[in-house]
């Protein structure tokens, strides 16, 4: 053995790795495990307690919905620059691009349309309901009962949504309404925001009927939305989240859902639950693939594009629709 040679007894005590190195990467999976299941469900229990606690009056609703929007953003614009994956870290032109959608889904066709407001959609389905022998009503008024209320309708409304979603991926023509939240070549927690008005209209019917016809209180409605926001923003970000085992059963989880963003045909044509993962696991369309699988995200080329060509992109010719 020459001079400088090591002895096999120091080379193998040199290559394994420390006990405070190994709990150090064990800690570190722990925290980016039970992140996401803690705040998505955490944030609607608190808002029940507030809710029921008497802290909120009825004009303070705007207020609930205002935070419930905003809340998340420098959380998670700061939480993405310093643990997001490199290639998709967005420059500040698409941050402003971002800002424009959330905009628009906020201020102009979420009112009109989601459950977070009471909509004329809503209040026709209602109208039928009362008309017929149906004498449903949902008024919870306990915390437990309110949060697991919440559950309950949406795993309901997810079954709606998911076929619906699933149609449009696999029917050109309602594919069309749809591209322009699959036209996004980086993940970003604002990026679910990214969707055509007329996107609105088709997702949002059954849950709006859903709703109607069941009667939940307002109460009801607001921590469904507490739920909706975070999961929402948590399923599309840019970080290195990953899945509960037996909570991603029920509950749709940022690896999952960045499968479904991926260019891949295989993966992007599955996972079709953005909220509730069940009905995909019930009907046979869940990939278990995860975020490290994912290559590319996007769409046809996967060329970003223009917010003009994103809003007209529903109206294209269907050889440019596939071509672009």
């Amino acid at each position: 053995m020459s001079e400088n040679a090591m002895d096999p007894a120091e080379l193998s005590q040199s290559t394994e790795p420390s006990p405070s190195t190994t709990t150090k990467r064990t800690w570190k999976d722990i925290f980016w495990t039970v992140l996401q299941p803690t705040i998505a469900m955490g944030a609607p229990l608190l808002v029940a307690v507030t809710l029921l606690s008497g802290v909120w009056a009825e004009e303070d609703r705007m207020l609930f919905a205002l935070v419930m929007i905003f809340l998340p953003i420098p959380l998670f614009v700061w939480a993405e620059r310093r643990w997001g994956r490199s290639d998709w870290k967005l420059k500040p032109s698409e941050l402003a691009e971002d800002g424009f959608w959330l905009a628009m889904g906020a201020f102009l066709w979420a009112p009109l349309i989601t459950d977070m407001y009471r909509t004329p959609l809503s209040e026709g389905f209602r109208a039928i309901r009362d008309r017929t022998f149906l004498e449903l009503s949902i008024e919870p008024t306990t915390v437990l009962g309110l949060f697991g209320a919440v559950i309950f309708i949406r795993i309901c409304t997810a079954f709606p949504y998911y076929w619906l979603h699933r149609v449009q991926h696999e029917v050109l023509f309602w594919w069309r309404m749809h591209a322009t939240h699959h036209h996004i070549t980086k993940m970003s927690f604002l990026r679910g925001d990214r969707t055509h008005p007329l996107e609105y209209l088709a997702l949002s019917l059954g849950r709006v009927m859903v709703l109607a016809f069941i009667g939940a209180s307002d109460e009801v409605i607001a921590v469904s939305v507490a739920f909706g926001m975070w999961t929402g923003k948590f399923n599309h970000s840019n970080l290195p989240l990953k899945t509960l085992p037996v909570y991603d059963w029920i509950f749709a989880t940022a690896p999952q859902h960045h499968v479904h963003h991926s260019l891949n045909r295989r993966q992007s044509d599955s996972n079709y639950g953005c909220y509730i993962i069940l009905w995909d696991r019930v009907f046979g369309t869940y990939c278990g693939d995860t975020t490290n699988d994912v290559k590319q995200t996007g769409a046809g080329k996967a060329v970003p594009l223009s917010i003009k060509e994103q809003l007209m992109l529903a109206f294209y010719p269907n050889k440019r629709l596939v071509d672009l």
